[in-house]
């Protein structure tokens, strides 16, 4: 159970636990899910949570979009499981939905009920301070009516004078465009509001604009609403329909999926199954919806699945086994309800793919390790794989990530990165590769650490060749291999000749998975190193400027280069100081941005004159020195 909780995703979700009967003796939800459930083995515990940890057996947990799905769905698997230690039962009461009735000129509300009369129902909503705010803020950008009982009248009411009703009591407009506005309400709560959106943005610039602060944070309130009714829960609606989704993750052979089924608007269940299968993906969901519905009793009249292959035939498959019609319904952009399936979908994806991960960890990556030593020729298991990747900006800010699986898996205590001294400020991925490589090896040698297996390299010939070198320089017998983004092509060194594997080959898999890795290890560090540079600017090294005048400077200018260009007038002004200090600060920045430009140029001029070759052997004579200070 400790091993599950500590590799447990960061998402939200729900957690099960379970005696060694099977039965579920506690459900609970959390914001973090690892951080959660590892808390229950660590530090002193209540009473309470040491009984619960006594009895239990097992834990399993279902990811959620966010916390208030994992709120409803918490909600839903007590009622259903009743569990032994959650004492303090939910009160069962229901959440408040958007009811648009149908009528000829429909009124817009909260309700907590539904009837069967023909209306639309949005929501649930969990939050209903943010569901009273949005429906405030459509009363004040439609005219629609707000009598409870609709009747004729001679003369409109108060509403209709202040502009807040199109008084169709009145006849002073017709059902068709009373309804356009409905249609958009609707449009807006089905995720197809972005025209409204944009329509609220507008009216909220121009207040502000007219110095109308109130109506403009009234807006803003509205738009926060707004997201919060546009990100449909999954885990409850008020649709009639019993349903199931469908969706499943893979990695080479491995295929999890996971079912959820929706019985009476609430989730009741998340079922996952493992397979083995070399099937296409259009392939093996018609065979595992085969599989899956063997009893008559669980048949839902709609299945919902992420991929169009085979629909019309899983369709009459069922109808001939089971006797009746059930829908296999392709979720789409332009469906009905989009954005709930949509969702519903993910949800499904999104535990299948942790299912996966499990499986991975579990079993570790053999079949794929044992196919990569045969498809490189390799004299031993790749257990260990150490990956190289570069990244920059322009030539700035230039890292090495280097990261390490061990058994087909990520081993993140080994993962470290460099920062690169030799190429800051030019663009020059095989140079930079061939610093990352030497620093690396040249330091496991002085340690006499453990060498890896197999050097991956994001990249193609070039920067494989480029590594051998270092490595022949250091006299190490280590296989360096390239992975190309283009077409997926394995380079080895000297060979110009890429190899090409199966889109479901397990060893291609893997090598996919260390070079993503390698590749968001390198941009996520590459990406701090930028944010500390705007905090700890260059703007720190001029005289007279402290924290604060930092700051200033760093909203003003962005950067020492435009600072430089600037005018003594703005400085002085921006920083409230007198003319001669504007100018020794401008002074002093105009000198620091002319040497670091000068630094650019003669790096840029020293790679151009030194030639390819050349600077492999300087490199290569560098790598010996290295060694012999070493």
């Amino acid at each position: 159970m400790r091993q599950t909780a500590l590799k447990a995703p960061h998402s939200s979700g729900v957690y099960l636990w379970r005696n060694p009967q099977g039965t579920v003796i506690y459900v609970g939800k959390a914001k973090n899910l690892k951080n959660r459930l590892s808390s229950y083995f660590s530090g002193s515990k209540d009473i309470k949570t040491r009984l619960l940890i006594s009895r239990a057996q097992s834990i399993e947990y279902i990811t959620t979009a966010n916390e208030y799905e994992a709120f409803l769905l918490e909600n839903n698997l007590i009622k259903k499981y009743s569990p032994r230690y959650n004492i303090s039962l939910k009160d069962g009461k229901s959440y408040p939905v958007l009811r648009v009735t149908n009528e000829k000129f429909p009124r817009v509300f909260k309700t907590r009920q539904m009837i069967q009369d023909g209306s639309l129902y949005f929501g649930p909503f969990p939050d209903v301070t943010a569901l009273d705010t949005f429906i405030d803020t459509l009363y004040k950008l439609y005219p629609l009516r707000h009598c409870k009982q609709f009747k004729e009248r001679d003369y409109p009411c108060l509403y209709y004078h202040i502009g807040r009703c199109k008084a169709p009591c009145c006849k002073k407009i017709d059902k068709d465009s009373y309804n356009a506005y409905i249609g958009e309400i609707s449009e807006l709560l089905e995720g197809k509001g972005k025209e409204t959106e944009e329509k609220l943005e507008r009216e909220m610039k121009a207040a502000a604009a007219e110095l109308n602060f109130e109506k403009a944070a009234r807006i803003r309130d509205g738009l926060k609403a707004l997201m919060i009714m546009q990100n449909q829960n999954v885990v409850e609606d008020f649709s009639s329909e019993d349903r199931d989704y469908i969706a499943f993750w893979r990695e080479g052979e491995l295929a999890s999926f996971t079912a959820l089924k929706i019985r009476d608007g609430r989730v009741q269940g998340r079922d996952n199954f493992r397979v083995t299968s070399l099937n296409e993906d259009d392939e093996i969901l018609p065979e595992f919806i085969a599989a899956y519905y063997g009893d008559d009793d669980e048949l839902p009249p709609a299945i919902y699945v992420p991929s169009q292959g085979g629909l019309e035939s899983m369709e009459r498959w069922l109808k001939e086994k089971f006797g009746e019609k059930t829908k296999i319904v392709l979720v789409t952009d332009g469906m009905e309800g989009a954005a709930r399936h949509k969702a519903a979908i993910e949800m499904a994806r999104q535990n299948a793919h942790e299912d996966i991960i499990r499986r991975m960890r579990e079993r570790g990556d053999m079949p794929a390790l044992q196919e990569l030593k045969e498809e490189l020729g390799l004299k031993s298991l790749p257990v260990r794989i150490e990956g190289f990747d570069i990244a920059h900006i322009g030539g700035k800010f230039p890292v090495a990530s280097l990261i390490s699986f061990y058994n087909g898996n990520p081993d993140k205590k080994n993962y470290r990165y460099f920062r690169l001294k030799t190429t800051n400020g030019i663009i020059d991925d095989f140079a930079s590769m061939r610093e990352a490589a030497t620093r690396r090896y040249t330091r496991l040698l002085n340690e006499g650490a453990d060498l890896p297996d197999l050097i991956l390299i994001d990249g193609g010939i070039g920067q494989v060749n480029a590594v051998e070198g270092v490595l022949r320089a250091l006299d190490l017998d280590i296989p360096v291999a390239g992975l190309a983004k283009r077409d997926e092509e394995i380079y080895k060194p000297g060979d110009s000749t890429p190899i090409t594997l199966p889109k479901r080959s397990d060893a291609l898999r893997l090598l996919q998975r260390v070079r993503d890795e390698t590749h968001r290890f390198a941009t996520s560090r590459n990406q701090r190193l930028r944010t500390k540079e705007n905090v700890v600017s260059a703007f720190a090294a001029l005289p007279g400027i402290g924290a604060k005048r930092e700051r200033i400077l760093t909203q003003k200018f962005m950067t020492l280069e435009n600072l430089a260009a600037a005018q003594e007038a703005d400085v002085a002004q921006a920083l409230g100081i007198k003319a001669q200090a504007a100018a020794e600060i401008l002074m002093q920045a105009r000198r620091l941005s002319q040497e670091r430009n000068q630094k650019k140029e003669a790096q840029m001029q020293s790679l151009k004159e030194a030639g390819t070759t050349k600077e492999i052997a300087a490199h290569n004579e560098w790598i010996a020195s290295l060694a012999d200070e070493a």
